[in-house]
C-alpha cells in the first residue's frame, strides 16, 4: 500500500511530521485531514512515497544502475552521498508499478517462513534470507520493506498490512499476528496450510467447470455454424428443385432462418446479460447471492461447502487461544473462509447470540445454518470437553481428506456429462444429415 508522508505546524509553531498508508492520494489526503482536525495541525505538504532510478559511481569504480523508493529526490541523493558515491544522475521512475505476485511466489513465501522458524531461526534472519532469495520483485519489495519497518521497531501488524495489495488481506493479517503471537511458527505453519489449499481447491474447481464450460462453449459455435450456413445450403437447394423436405429437416430450416433473421439481437441480448451478470458479481449483493448459491448447486456444491467450512477451521484453529478472545478468531476465520453468504451469517448471528445472548459455540454456530452436521456435532463436543481447538483441526483435517477425493469423482461425472452432451448432439446432426442425404429430388425432366 502506498506510503504518504506529512508535514505541518502546530497551534504553537512546532513543525510535526507523520506518515499514513492509503490506496491514492485522495485517500490519504482524507486520512491526514482528519488527524489534522483532531489536534489541530496545518498541514502544509503531502509527498507520496516513490521510486527513483539512479546512477552514482565512486571514485576509481565503474557507474552503478539501481533504485531506491523515497520521499524525494534529494533524500536518495544524500544517501547516496553518504556512502561515499557521486551522483551522476537520479530520476522519478516513471512507470511505478507492479503486478501481484501469483499466489504460488506467496505459497512459498509463508511456507518457507514457517519451516525455517519452526529450525529456530531469528525472524529477522529468515527475513533476510527471503529478501536476498525472492525472485519476484514486487514480493522481494515487500519482504524488504516489511522487514524495515520491523527493525525500525515499527508495530508488526502494521508493517504487514502496509502490504496487504501484494500478500492478500488475509495473509498480511495473519503474518502481523503472528509476530505478537507467542508460537509465531504454528500461526505460519497454519497461514501456508489456508494458502496451500485454497490455491488447490481453486485450481481443482478450475478444472471441475472452466474446462467443461470451455467445451461446451466450443460445441455451440460449432451447431451454430452447421445450423446457421452449412445446412440452410443444402436444404434450399432441395427446395429449389421442388423437393418436399422430411420434418426434421424441415423444422431444422425454419429454426436457422429464425436464428439468422434475429442474429443482431440475440447478439446483444447476450452480451447484455452477460456484462450485467458480471457487474453484478462484483457488487457485494452479488458475491452474497452467488456465494449462497455455490454452496447450495448441484454436485460441486456439497464439496464447496466443506472445503468452506475446512478453510474456516483451520483459521479458527491457528487464531483461537481461549474463551476471552474467541470472538475475533471467529471474525476473522469467517472472514477468511472466502464465502460472503457464511461470512455474513456468522458475523450477523452466531456473534451476536455469544456477545449479546451468552450462547455458547456449538448452538451459535447451528442458528447461522451454515455448518454440516458433522461440524456441529464436533464443536458440541469439543465444546463440553474443552478441546475446540483441537476439534477444530480435526474437522479440518477430515474435510481435506473427504473433499480431495470427492472432487476428483465430481470431476469425472462432470466430464461424462459433457461427454454425453457431447455424443446427444452428434447424433442429433448425424441423424439430420442422414435425413437430409436420402431425399430424392425430383428430376427436371420428370
Amino acid at each position: 500500500m502506498p506510503e504518504f508522508r506529512f508535514e505541518g505546524l502546530t497551534p504553537k509553531g512546532r513543525a510535526i511530521q507523520g506518515t499514513v498508508n492509503a490506496d491514492s492520494l485522495g485517500e490519504a489526503k482524507a486520512k491526514i485531514r482528519r488527524l489534522a482536525e483532531q489536534h489541530h495541525v496545518k498541514i502544509s505538504k503531502v509527498q507520496r512515497r516513490r521510486t527513483f532510478l539512479y546512477k552514482a559511481r565512486k571514485a576509481g569504480e565503474p557507474p552503478i544502475k539501481g533504485e531506491q523508493k523515497a520521499f524525494t529526490r534529494q533524500e536518495v541523493q544524500r544517501a547516496l552521498e553518504k556512502l561515499g558515491y557521486q551522483i551522476i544522475s537520479i530520476q522519478p521512475k516513471i512507470l511505478d508499478f507492479r503486478l501481484k505476485p501469483p499466489d504460488a511466489e506467496i505459497v512459498t513465501f509463508v511456507r518457507v517462513s514457517a519451516d525455517l522458524l519452526r529450525e529456530n531461526l531469528p525472524f529477522t534472519e529468515v527475513m533476510q534470507l527471503l529478501v536476498n532469495d525472492t525472485q519476484n520483485p514486487a514480493l522481494r519489495d515487500a519482504i524488504k520493506e516489511i522487514n524495515n519497518d520491523l527493525r525500525q521497531g515499527r508495530d508488526s501488524e502494521e508493517a504487514f498490512m502496509k502490504q496487504e495489495k501484494v500478500l492478500g488481506k488475509f495473509t498480511a493479517k495473519m503474518l502481523g499476528l503472528a509476530s505478537k503471537s507467542g508460537n509465531m511458527a504454528s500461526i505460519y505453519e497454519s497461514t501456508a496450510k489456508f494458502l496451500e489449499r485454497r490455491t488447490e481447491f481453486r485450481r481443482n474447481l478450475r478444472s471441475a467447470l472452466i474446462m467443461p464450460l470451455f467445451t461446451l462453449i466450443i460445441l455451440a459455435g460449432a451447431v451454430f455454424y452447421y445450423v446457421a450456413y452449412i445446412f440452410p445450403e443444402t436444404a434450399r437447394l432441395f427446395l429449389k428443385l421442388g423437393t418436399e423436405l422430411p420434418p426434421m429437416t424441415a423444422a431444422t430450416l425454419d429454426f436457422s432462418e429464425v436464428l439468422l433473421a434475429n442474429i443482431w439481437s440475440l447478439l446483444i441480448l447476450i452480451a447484455a446479460a452477460v456484462a450485467a451478470g458480471a457487474y453484478f458479481a462484483r457488487t457485494p449483493r452479488g458475491r452474497f447471492v452467488i456465494d449462497k448459491f455455490m454452496i447450495k448447486m448441484p454436485i460441486l456444491g456439497t464439496l464447496i461447502h466443506k472445503t468452506t467450512i475446512e478453510i474456516f477451521c483451520r483459521v479458527f484453529y491457528a487464531l483461537y487461544s481461549g474463551s476471552g478472545e474467541n470472538i475475533d478468531a471467529i471474525k476473522l476465520a469467517a472472514e477468511a473462509c472466502g464465502n460472503k453468504y457464511m461470512e455474513k451469517q456468522i458475523k450477523s448471528v452466531a456473534i451476536p447470540m455469544m456477545l449479546n445472548q451468552g450462547s455458547g459455540l456449538a448452538p451459535a454456530f447451528e442458528a447461522t445454518g451454515v455448518f454440516t452436521k458433522t461440524a456441529l456435532a464436533r464443536f458440541n463436543s469439543g465444546a463440553e470437553t474443552g478441546t475446540v481447538k483441537a476439534t477444530a483441526l480435526q474437522i479440518a483435517n477430515y474435510y481435506e481428506k473427504e473433499t480431495v477425493y470427492k472432487l476428483k469423482n465430481a470431476v469425472e461425472f462432470i466430464q461424462l456429462a459433457i461427454a454425453m452432451v457431447i455424443m446427444i448432439v452428434i447424433t442429433a446432426l448425424t441423424l439430420i444429415s442422414a435425413e437430409t442425404a436420402v431425399i430424392r429430388p425430383k428430376s427436371p425432366f420428370g
